[in-house]
């Protein structure tokens, strides 16, 4: 699990490309401190494993799956990505629970400056966008942010100068894709909400019978 709050921009150092995975490099710092093997490494948004690395980089292999719900295959050697370690028991939390698990593209269409904030507006599927609600929170690239608006087509999020600097969202132009993973909590109620109607559904299917026809003079 992750918070979404980048710990630094890191470089694609070097990509292995096969059919539809990848094999990558990626030049960090400060979050190879500590560093061991099986680590789990929130890369855009992505979690990794870590199967290698040394002073100045670790590697991670990047399943078919993951190429075709993600950005990463828009990427290249010298491609700056945000970084960010797996959260620790007893971590202050803040800024939302983030599994690292990407739903789906979004495309950046607007930005727009408001005095120290900029304005982001990101196109989305709707199957996306039925998750994103006003004020809830929204991972885009691995960065935890707050969702200003929302309509049917797109949503807006409002960037501080801190995430600025600090992450690589801002350097982002109008066409670029962005990674997004929405809050967990909407897909499990939508999940539960489905099963149990599902199963009213089949309860009710379940007292028409034979008998209670003839009763009701239907046969």
């Amino acid at each position: 699990m992750f918070t979404g709050l980048i710990e630094e921009i890191g470089s694609i150092k070097s990509i292995q490309r096969g059919g539809k995975s990848i094999r990558l490099a990626v030049s960090a710092s400060k979050i190879m401190d500590d560093l061991k093997l099986g680590d789990s490494i929130a890369t855009n948004g992505i979690c990794l494993t870590v199967i290698s690395f040394d002073s100045k980089s670790f590697s991670a292999d990047v399943m078919p799956e993951t190429m075709s719900r993600t950005n990463f295959g828009l990427l290249g050697a010298g491609s700056s990505v945000n970084l960010e370690r797996a959260l620790r028991v007893g971590d202050r939390l803040g800024g939302h629970m983030v599994s690292g698990h990407i739903d789906g593209l979004g495309e950046i269409v607007g930005k727009e400056q408001d005095e120290n904030a900029i304005w982001v507006k990101i196109a989305a599927p709707i199957d996306i966008l039925k998750y994103i609600v006003e004020k809830g929170s929204i991972a885009i690239d691995g960065i935890s942010l707050t969702v200003a608006e929302v309509d049917n087509k797109s949503f807006k999020v409002s960037i501080i100068p801190l995430t600025q600097s600090d992450t690589t969202l801002i350097s982002k132009k109008p066409g670029d894709k962005v990674n997004l993973e929405c809050d967990m909590t909407a897909k499990y109620i939508e999940k539960f909400l489905f099963h149990r109607e599902t199963e009213n559904a089949q309860i009710e299917r379940s007292d028409l019978s034979m008998d209670f026809l003839k009763d009701n003079g239907f046969a």
